[in-house]
Order: C-alpha cells, then structure tokens, then sequence
C-alpha cells in the first residue's frame, strides 16, 4: 500500500495544509475506530466495499461486525492481526484479512492500522485503511455455516480473553454484556443467563440471538423464573444448584415437565429452535450465582464435550466476574445509604428558602466524604454547613459523619462566631483515631437592620457564590484560611456581607466545578454565569436545572450543593 505507516497525524495533515478528510480517500476504504473497537466514521468507499451504510456501521464494534475467517468464521479477538495495533499503540499492516459485507459474502484485503490523535470523550483512535485484494476472492458465507472444532490455541486464547474482558469491569451490566461478545457467535447462535437475585429467586437476566450478523435481545423472554423444585433432575435445576455443565436437546424436554421452570425452558427451546445446547453453572467465590445456557439452532453440528468443558471454564470466570461486580455494587450501594441517611432534613426558618441536592459519585469506589448541613441555634439563626471530607471511599464517609456531628455539637455549644467554632472543631479533628482531613464552610444567617445578612468562615474549601437579583454574581472569598486536620493552628477569620432580598448563596462541593479536561477557572466561570441565568427562577426548578447544567460530564465525584435564598 502506499499509505505511509507512520503517525497518522502526518497523514491527516499532509504537511500542514488543509485537514485531510477520510472523504478524500476516493480509493481507499477507511474508518475510524475510538479505544473500544467502536466505528466513529466511515468514508464512501468504506461503504461500497462493504455494501453496509454509515448508519449500520457507525457505533458498532468493527471486529465483531466484519473481521471474519477464510471460511466466514467468526475470530477470537486474541487472534485479530487488526486488532494488535489498539492493544499496541502502535502501527501495522497485512496483506491478507477477511471481512464480511453487508450481503454476507466474503472480501480479502490488504490494510494498515496506525493511532491517530482523538478527542475528549476518545483520547486514543486508530485510522483502518484498506483495499479489496482481488474480486475473485470473494465467496458467499452461508448463514449456516460448517464450523470446524476449535484448536486448542482458539480454546486457551478464549480462555485468556475471558479472564481479561471480564475482570476489566465491576458493572455488573457491563460484565453479561462482555460475557455474551465472547461467546456469541463464536460458540453459539443463542446465550440464554440467569441469575440468582439478592432475594434468592432467579431471574432470567439476558436471552440473546445472534442472526443476520447481529445480536438481538429477545426482551419477551427476559423475566423471572418460577421458584426452583430443589429436587428437579432437569438440566437447569441441576446447574442453578451447581451441579457439573450437561448436553442438551429438544429430546430433554419432551413430555409432561416437573416443575414450572422446567416448563419455561421448555417453551424456551420451542420458540427459538435450538437444536443442541450446553447449559453451565456460573459460580462465584462462595455460593453459585447462575447459569449461562449456550444453544444452536442456524448450526447444525452439535456441542460436544470439549465445548462443555470450555463453556464450564468460562462459566467459571464469568462467575467470579460477576461476583466481584456484586460486591462491589453492595459496597456502593451501602456507603451511598450510609452517607444519604447521614444527610439531614432542612430545617424551616421564617423568612427564608432553602434547598439541597446530593448526587453520589458513578464509581462506587469513589463514594465519599461530601456533605451539606443546615440547622437553628440556640439564639435562633441558621447555622449552614458545606464540607467535603479528603478521600473517596468508606473511610471518608465514616469521617464525614464524625466531622458533621461535631460540628453541630461546637456550633449549637455556645454562641461564637463561625471562626471559633471551626478553630475548635480543627483541634477535635486532630484527635481522631483515625487522620482526617476536611474543608469546611461554615455560616451564620443572622438579622441586622431589619434584614438578613451572611457571616461565614472558610476552612480550604472552594468559596461560596451571592448572586444579587439583579443576576449579579460574586464568589465569597474572605475568610478563607487552612483546611482541618493539618496540624497547624493558623488564625481563622469571619467575613459579613449583607444579604438583599431576592438574594442567593450557593454553597457546592469541588465536584459541581472540578473537571479533568477543564481549568478549574473555566468551572467557576461555567457556575456563576449558569447561577445568574437562572436566578428567577424558583429555588427548586433553580437547583435541578443548575445541577443538570453545571456538572461537568466527566465528573467522577459526588456533589453537595445547598442553596439559601432571601425571598424578594
């Protein structure tokens, strides 16, 4: 090919002219794919190569949709030659790779792979540039396929791709999801999973076809399964109790059932066809948390033992995939109770609104330490809190409990000012068990003059934002000092602004600004202009809108946000 196989960049630019489009290529087929093997575009060549339109091909996995054997066989990934430069970075090229078209026949081509620069949502693409080989070399791959035995490389390969696909995930949807790329269609045309439930009932999770060169849920069969009957001989009673992987057929299943889950296997090899089937126990660490049933119906050889033995073998990882996903889950789900049940109810104070909203963190492993708070003293003013304690994960929450309560018990105490009680909360933190570190707000909502006015005080933490009614905005950066848990014993200040009627103050945690691909001045830019568009609107639809609007889309932390307002 006389593609240069060097960094794409260089090709894309052609030596710093115009940008090169892959529409330019006129005859090439291209395509790019992002880090996942997923098509973001496709030139017009690309599509009358394949015979398949930008909408079937853009979204889809291109190894699974085209990459095939000599004979129209599906490859294991981890015998893709096109697939080595994504796991590499680097750039490669062959003489000789199948491809399947959208009219199932077969086309033989010569191709280079090589990394090309993406964007925020995909850092890592790589440019496919490919030829047809020959038109002679195309052949009609029949639906029905004969399919010869796996090696035992393919079988050890499989292995291998297994074990690393489905421990690279803690999502439990994500995991099946993997779980039935692997298999269909490489093994079988049907994946049938069922899954034990937290309330020990079992409940058929995924029943998937593959036809036409895809996979298609057949979500009328997805529902709970009856009760089990403990004794059942059937294949499938006998795989949900853990029981050895068996060979089946419609044979199994002819006469009277025993039960009414055998019944609903029953029906289940009735509507889709499957001649031959391999059903597994997927067990975990402890206790067995399903079954895979694998069927044919298109092919026409059956399983044999050496496919029950690998089917069991993946069964096996499968299932130790999805019980650390179970666990995991269970630990977000715990900390998330924990940290929503440690948020309080806000109090009603005369003459002022206040609202909050907490949204957790989408990787359970960053669970933490962000907390709200809002509460009367003893002389009648409302004391109000934002805090985010340092870590992400139990540990921090645990420590955002005890920081929350103490400081309550300082502030509701005697009547000081918010830098004393900070000042004394900063020598309580110090004597935890356990070293936490924490930045706080803490405010006094107080009357004066007949109004309302905001003495507060800032242990490191990011400062608030008083929006006039007007739209005026400005950040509260007074009486900013160290954050808790330092050791060091620093002066700390309190500022007073007067609060307006129709004012607002926003207190937030770092998350609502903070943003991996964005300076942290651009998400304090982003929150005052979205809080002063939004200012007359009332303070619940304000909160849910600015919320929605505000959080950056690549934000992995949780967010507090609590938001006083003085009624105009």
């Amino acid at each position: 090919m006389s593609v240069p196989s060097g960094d794409a960049e260089r090709f894309l630019t052609m030596g710093g002219k115009r940008s090169f489009e892959l529409r330019d290529l006129v005859d090439a087929g291209a395509y790019v794919v992002d880090d996942r093997g997923r098509i973001m575009q496709v030139n017009p060549r690309a599509e009358q190569l394949l015979r398949r339109g930008a909408e079937e091909l853009l979204g889809r996995d291109a190894h699974d949709m085209l990459h095939r054997g000599e004979r129209g066989q599906p490859l294991p990934r981890s015998r893709c030659e096109m697939r080595v430069p994504l796991l590499t970075g680097g750039s490669a090229q062959g003489a000789e790779q199948w491809l399947e078209r959208g009219d199932g026949t077969l086309m033989r081509i010569s191709w280079l792979v090589t990394p090309c620069r993406g964007d925020a949502d995909s850092p890592t693409t790589a440019l496919v540039i490919f030829h047809e080989a020959g038109s002679d070399t195309t052949e009609l791959w029949q639906p029905s396929p004969v399919h010869e035995p796996m090696s035992e490389r393919d079988r050890l390969a499989l292995l291998a791709e297994t074990t690393t696909t489905l421990t690279s995930s803690l999502d439990v949807d994500e995991t099946l999801r993997q779980l039935v790329r692997l298999v269909v269609p490489l093994l079988a045309d049907w994946v049938v999973i069922d899954l034990f439930t937290e309330e020990g009932s079992v409940s058929r999770a995924v029943v998937v076809h593959f036809e036409n060169g895809t996979l298609t849920h057949r979500a009328e069969l997805e529902e709970p399964l009856p009760p089990l009957v403990r004794e059942s001989p059937m294949p499938l009673a006998r795989a949900l109790r853990g029981v050895a992987a068996a060979l089946v057929g419609p044979e199994d299943y002819e006469g009277r059932p025993d039960s009414a889950v055998t019944a609903v296997q029953q029906h289940l090899m009735e509507v889709t066809g499957i001649r031959s089937a391999c059903i597994a126990p997927i067990r975990g660490v402890r206790e067995v948390v399903g079954a895979v049933t694998l069927g044919r119906s298109e092919r026409t050889e059956p399983f044999t033992t050496d496919d029950m033995l690998l089917t069991e073998d993946i069964a096996r990882r499968a299932g130790l995939a999805l019980d650390n996903a179970r666990l995991y889950e269970r630990q977000r789900r715990v900390a998330e109770t924990m940290q929503r049940h440690l948020l309080p109810q806000l109090p009603t104070v005369p003459g002022l609104e206040m609202r909050a909203c907490y949204v957790p963190a989408p990787d359970a492993s960053q669970v933490g330490g962000d907390w709200y708070d809002a509460f009367v003293m003893s002389d009648g003013t409302a004391g109000l809190v934002i805090g985010d304690v340092v870590g992400h994960d139990l540990d921090a929450a645990a420590g955002m409990a005890q920081v929350c309560n103490m400081l309550r018990a300082y502030a509701g105490e005697l009547e000081e000012p918010p830098s004393m009680v900070l000042d004394r909360l900063d020598q309580a933190v110090a004597r935890m068990a356990e070293p936490t570190m924490a930045t706080v707000v803490f405010a006094r909502v107080e009357h004066a003059n007949g109004g309302w006015q905001l003495r507060w005080t800032n242990a490191g933490h990011p400062p608030p934002l008083l929006v006039e009614s007007d739209g005026r905005a400005l950040f509260l950066e007074a009486a900013s000092g160290l954050l808790l848990g330092t050791g060091h014993r620093l002066p700390r200040e309190d500022a007073v602004v007067p609060l307006a009627p129709g004012s607002t103050v926003l207190f937030y945690t770092d998350g609502l600004i903070e943003s991996p691909s964005h300076a942290l001045d651009d998400g304090l830019d982003r929150l005052s202009t979205h809080a002063a568009d939004l200012i007359g609107q009332p303070l619940t639809a304000f909160c849910d809108r600015f919320l929605a609007s505000v959080r950056p889309a690549d934000n992995d932390d949780d967010v507090a946000l609590l938001v006083l307002r003085v009624p105009g």
